[in-house]
């Protein structure tokens, strides 16, 4: 009996790709960056050498002595790939001249809680194509892959676009949790003070902070990475990072970033949100920036002291817009308290 339309279709209909195993030796490569930066990195967490000041990096921010030993590592690992340009938070951008391919990494998102041994601490990377030759600017849709590996427990989270994000803890894999909660007053939520002024980030942060403080919780972790994964196992409902949007609508308070910032705007750049961000988003989080806007057309590279951008993480739609609506709110109080024009 011959075969009829329905079964042939079947039978000579080609399945799509694969994206996991069509990138697997770049996803390879990044798991074992991952792995190796967080063997050399997980004796230090704590120690009193990790606390020691060496510098500024790339960005402005501090190099502390516990980042140096995994920028070292990365130096190590990656020299010999020809193949590979990477940018990190201390180092800037490194790319030979026969690079195919980008891997944004944050050698450690989370430098304090990791100098002070707690667990908020995490390697980043995100892997992108690349031409040496000057491709049109890159930007966060160019990332394809991201990892993010926590340093002090054994809790890894990936992403492929399009393919959807995993996590493994202890080995073993697991769904995303994302809440379904909707009531403001009892979201458990994140947001982080480095490098941002306190009594302006508390005007926009406030209404918030008030409504949760007894049927939920406002947290300060640390760490992008380590706040936007909590979100996407279920262990917070969103994280907010309203800083960059403060320094461009609002010039005073601006000034009071780059005072605090011992002259740099110390926002959230794109290696602290790239392989977080596209992790989230593949899990089924809301991920924007602080306006509401999308994260995809902001630039994958700093340029120059430039290239901060906000964030918020919610997980589901209708957190995302109540939150949105307070960070509205907050940046009128901000705007009536502090005057002054914004870019």
């Amino acid at each position: 009996m011959r075969a009829g339309p329905e079964a042939l279709r079947k039978e000579f209909t080609v399945a799509p790709p694969d994206p996991w195993k069509t990138n697997a030796y770049i996803i390879e490569m990044v798991l074992e960056l991952c792995s190796e930066v967080r063997a050399v990195v997980r004796p230090h967490l704590g120690s009193a050498s990790a606390k020691y000041v060496e510098g500024r990096g790339a960005s402005g921010d501090t190099t502390f002595g516990i980042d140096e030993v995994a920028e070292a590592r990365i130096e190590e690992l990656l020299r010999p790939h020809a193949e590979i340009a990477y940018y990190t938070e201390d180092r800037g951008l490194i790319a030979p001249p026969t690079a195919t391919h980008l891997l944004i990494i944050d050698p450690i998102d989370g430098t304090r809680p990791a100098a002070a041994g707690l667990e908020s601490c995490c390697v980043s990377v995100a892997a992108a194509p690349f031409s040496a030759g000057g491709e049109p600017e890159m930007t966060l849709a160019d990332v394809f892959f991201g990892a993010v590996h926590e340093i002090k427990n054994d809790a890894l989270f990936t992403a492929v676009r399009g393919a959807g994000a995993r996590i493994h803890v202890d080995g073993d894999r697991r769904e995303p949790g994302l809440s379904s909660k909707e009531e403001l007053n009892r979201i458990f939520w994140t947001a982080g003070y480095r490098g941002r002024p306190a009594e302006p980030l508390t005007t926009v942060l406030a209404e918030l902070i008030d409504l949760s403080s007894v049927d939920g919780g406002y947290f300060d972790l640390g760490s992008a990475t380590f706040s936007i994964t909590r979100v996407v196992k279920g262990e917070m409902d969103v994280y907010v990072d309203p800083g960059q949007r403060m320094a461009e609508q609002v010039d005073p308070v601006r000034d009071m970033f780059l005072e605090v910032g011992h002259g740099h705007l110390l926002n959230n750049y794109p290696y602290d949100l790239a392989a977080a961000a596209l992790i989230a988003g593949e899990a089924g989080a809301c991920v924007s920036d602080a306006y509401g806007g999308s994260l995809d057309a902001y630039a994958l590279l700093p340029s120059g002291s430039g290239g901060q951008l906000s964030s918020l993480v919610s997980a589901n739609s209708v957190l995302h817009e109540a939150v949105l609506e307070k960070l509205d709110r907050g940046m009128e109080r901000l705007a009536d308290r502090y005057g002054g024009g914004g870019r």
